[in-house]
């Protein structure tokens, strides 16, 4: 059975697992070094931060970062490979959208990788016509 929860201080092995969910999703290079101190900021510094469990293995996650006043973003949401296609993902987001919303939060944002804008639309999210996500990554 999954248990979904509301990750605030995390354990040693939740930190390492999450740092494998942060990896398998491509979001850190195999260069990056793990550091514990990171994740546990990452998750302290976003307005919430989401895990899902069997048992006390974590198979997915998502957070969102806030101003706490009026704008949000999805900023991470992943499933681990083997557990895709199971509504783990879906549950996240209702989970996170509804704790925005809840907390007085109306303007959610996010960026859709990989051709998962289907996926958000069906969340009442939408295309932002006259927008362009962009970056700057500071070396």
């Amino acid at each position: 059975m999954l248990n979904f929860t509301f990750l605030v201080d995390p354990s040693s092995d939740q930190i390492r697992q999450i740092t494998g969910l942060y990896r398998s999703a491509g979001w850190w290079g195999k260069n990056m070094p793990d550091d514990p101190s990171l994740v546990k900021q990452i998750i302290k510094g976003s307005h919430c931060f989401m895990v899902a469990m069997e048992d006390e293995e974590i198979v997915g996650m998502g957070r969102a970062i806030s101003d706490r006043g009026s704008d949000s973003y999805i900023q991470d949401l992943t499933v681990m490979n083997s557990y895709r296609g199971k509504g783990i993902g879906a549950e996240i987001l209702k989970r996170l959208v509804s704790r925005l919303e809840e907390d007085g939060i109306k303007w959610i944002g996010l960026i859709a990788e990989g051709n998962s804008d289907d996926f958000y639309s069906h969340f009442g999210f939408k295309k932002m016509s006259d927008s362009m996500p962009m970056l700057r990554i500071s070396k």
